[in-house]
């Protein structure tokens, strides 16, 4: 019988490799994700590029403790400490793809709502080269602006690592646009189909439970910190990838969604969260999931200047590029 399995994508050229601790040691050389070349979204180079990695350096919906405007700077810096290879599979996403630093999204630290609108028109030139986004931040109201170039031909899933909801109506008498609002907000404006958003490792103090009651009332799937204990991560992860389905879905890791002792440069930690191996295992049960693109969000250096937290999140964020190396979403563009 003829072979009718899918053809292998082409390789993507060598210029797209990291470079190598072999060849030039990693604290020497330009910063960038992953030791990757540096790409302009306008540059010939970037019509060959399928997953780029950018850096959103803003925190304007923080509510509390500032700085994770300066995340992707250190995310980039200790992201020079990964290898190729994963770990646990052996495999090599920069064989699958063509992987490049797309520098930084364009910002106004001054005004909110006119970095709203930059990072939508920066994604939707993103969207429009058809290249798969992996976003490191900058504080989570980041991902509403991304979901609204990515979504705007119809609704996506959502898969949601966070010790938050970020459900939230408001804050301070009527402002609707926080670090703590951002999935209220793609709700409301049918960015993301709430039937198909599940909510990982929420936990913490409440101030009076409308997040998640209004997240219920939608359809959200809120899984608490204490049912992933009591139900074991992989038997939670697989609701996780049946809530999702087949159809095109976003991922979103807020770096608090891991316990303090692990992460602790972050702006609003909780006690009793993930460990740094449970994060590793949940997100590689989400291999061949639709994705379209990811992000971490939510690491702030001024509260561990040593890279702790920014090591933790580049390393998840080797994960979460391993997951898009082999989405379909990437194999259909390659198609």
């Amino acid at each position: 019988m003829p072979d009718t399995s899918p053809a292998a994508p082409p390789a993507p050229a060598p210029a797209f490799r990291p470079v190598s601790a072999f060849d030039v040691p990693r604290y020497a050389g330009p910063a960038s994700f992953m030791r990757l070349p540096l790409v302009d979204i306008d540059a010939a180079a970037a019509a060959a590029v399928e997953i780029g990695i950018l850096g959103v350096p803003w925190d304007g919906g923080t509510t509390n403790r500032p700085g994770a405007r300066h995340g992707p700077r250190q995310l980039r810096d200790l992201s020079c400490m990964l290898r190729p290879l994963h770990p646990a599979t052996g495999d090599d996403p920069y064989a699958r793809a063509a992987v490049a630093d797309l520098g930084d999204v364009p910002v106004n630290p001054a005004d909110l709502m006119d970095t709203l609108q930059r990072i939508t028109g920066f994604y939707e030139r993103v969207k429009r080269r058809g290249i798969l986004p992996l976003s490191a931040g900058g504080d989570h109201l980041m991902s509403y602006p991304i979901l609204k170039a990515l979504a705007a031909d119809g609704p996506v899933g959502l898969i949601h690592f966070d010790a938050h909801t970020d459900l939230f109506h408001d804050y301070f008498g009527g402002f609707r646009y926080t670090h703590g609002t951002p999935f209220r907000r793609a709700i409301e404006e049918g960015l993301v189909d709430p039937k198909r958003v599940v909510q990982i490792g929420i936990r913490g103090t409440m101030y009076d439970g409308s997040d998640v009651a209004w997240g219920l009332a939608q359809g959200v799937r809120i899984i608490r910190i204490e049912e992933c204990e009591a139900r074991g991560m992989d038997d939670v992860m697989a609701e996780a990838r049946a809530i999702a389905g087949t159809a095109p879905t976003y991922l979103t890791f807020d770096i608090d969604c891991l316990d303090p002792a692990f992460a602790p440069g972050t702006g609003t930690p909780e006690i009793g969260g993930l460990t740094t191996r449970e994060a590793q295992r949940m997100l590689r049960a989400l291999a061949g999931l639709n994705l379209i693109g990811a992000d971490l969000v939510e690491v702030s250096p001024p509260f561990d200047p040593a890279g702790g937290t920014a090591w933790v999140g580049a390393s998840l964020m080797f994960e979460l590029l391993c997951l898009l190396a082999v989405s379909p979403a990437l194999r259909g563009r390659a198609g």
